[in-house]
């Protein structure tokens, strides 16, 4: 047997523990995990068991909380107010109804000349150097600039909030519970500000429709404002900045995979990118997990589940699952079909901004193989510390300036 620890950041430098969710599928896939300071997990690694916890909110809710913790102070609220995270079906479907229109594939492809042009702005303020840090200047930069376009907000505080969503998603082996909570502070004036220019000064854009939204019949107040805020900074970002980052350092160490999708996209039609997105998605699973709690005494797995047990499902495990693909430890570009959970695996849950992510993903690293010939890291990239969102925070490299 393997030692078992899915909670330390040190099994997820430089790769996910893929040698500890081979030992648990095969072995234990709904597996009891001790939790230093909480009562204890399920850890669920299995494909079909990922995807069946992930559909079936009446058994597993994600009330109270998608985090491992029991309790989180960081946001420094309290009270009724709901995150849409957190909310099951009928409250998950109404919150979700108020936003989702701004988010679907007609909605998404509408943004892609936007997104394109930024992706050209962003590489452009480094092509002249021949160097950069590909997580910062390049992954960071899109989805930062993205979420501040969709938000009607400037680009550069765009940016401000990426940094801080950095903080709030470390471990407490790196930050302490009051940094977190002094950036979800942070974060927290800028959404108070905006709240207030939003409903003085209504425009085009999401934050104008939620600051004047409402969910079942009542209004978005402030709280739930920021909430809304919270969210979509943080997801808005984590899948295409971590994808981005850990998808090229993952095609730095198959070259062969590099240059096929460098000649697809610079010499070829450009059709082997969509594949290659969802091949990467799989292959680095940005988010690790996600919590949920089980409603009554049920059974996953032939384990007996109680009542209020926390039930937590590892996406990175079910997506090398042999069951659900075949070859599962190659990196396979052109690998279709392609059903990962990367984006959650369905349900009601699934991923609002998948459409979207997809367009930033595929616009910057079209951008970036195109105009920066020779990319080659210079150096091992740096880990995010967190057992809960998987990519670099750096990743040094260089290029043929021009």
């Amino acid at each position: 047997m393997v030692d078992i620890d899915l909670l330390s950041v040190g099994s997820y430098a430089g790769s996910q523990p893929h040698d500890q969710f081979r030992w648990l599928r095969e072995n234990a896939p709904v597996y009891w995990h001790e939790e230093p300071e909480g009562r204890g997990f399920w850890a669920v690694t299995r494909y079909d068991d990922v995807k069946q916890v992930g559909r079936d909110h009446e058994r597993f809710s994600s009330q109270p909380t998608i985090m491992i913790p029991d309790s989180d102070s960081s946001t420094g609220l309290t009270g009724d107010h709901t995150m849409m995270l957190m909310a099951d079906p009928p409250l998950h479907t109404r919150m979700r109804r108020l936003v989702s229109r701004e988010f679907t594939p007609r909605a998404a492809a509408a943004l892609a000349p936007r997104v394109g042009e930024l992706a050209t702005q962003i590489v452009d303020v480094v092509i002249d150097r021949g160097e950069c840090d590909l997580v910062s200047e390049l992954a960071g930069e899109m989805p930062s600039f993205v979420i501040a376009d969709v938000l009607g907000i400037p680009l550069d505080e765009g940016r401000e909030l990426y940094h801080l969503t950095e903080a709030l998603h470390s471990s407490d082996e790196v930050v302490s519970p009051e940094s977190r909570r002094d950036a979800a502070m942070q974060m927290f004036a800028h959404s108070q500000r905006v709240w207030a220019e939003k409903r003085a000064t209504p425009a085009d854009d999401l934050a104008t429709l939620l600051a004047h939204g409402e969910v079942a019949g009542e209004p978005v107040d402030e709280v739930d404002f920021f909430l809304w805020f919270m969210l979509l900074v943080d997801a808005g970002g984590d899948t295409t900045r971590n994808l981005v980052g850990a998808g090229f350092q993952a095609l730095f160490e198959h070259p062969d995979q590099l240059e096929r999708l460098r000649h697809d996209v610079v010499d070829g039609d450009g059709s082997l990118l969509p594949t290659a997105i969802e091949e990467l998605l799989r292959w680095t699973s940005p988010v690790i997990y996600m919590r949920r709690t089980a409603t009554r005494d049920t059974e996953l797995g032939g384990q007996s589940i109680a009542e209020g047990d926390k039930v937590v499902m590892y996406y990175g495990a079910a997506n090398r699952d042999p069951e659900a693909f075949d070859e599962p430890e190659r990196l396979d570009l052109g690998r279709a079909p392609n059903p990962h959970v990367a984006f959650g695996g369905g349900g009601p849950h699934f991923c609002l901004g998948a459409h979207l992510a997809r367009i930033e993903i595929g616009a910057l690293i079209r951008e970036m193989l195109t105009r920066l010939d020779g990319l080659e890291p210079t150096a091992e990239p740096e880990w995010m510390p967190s057992n809960f969102i998987y990519g670099p925070t750096r990743l040094p490299v260089r290029f043929t300036p021009a």
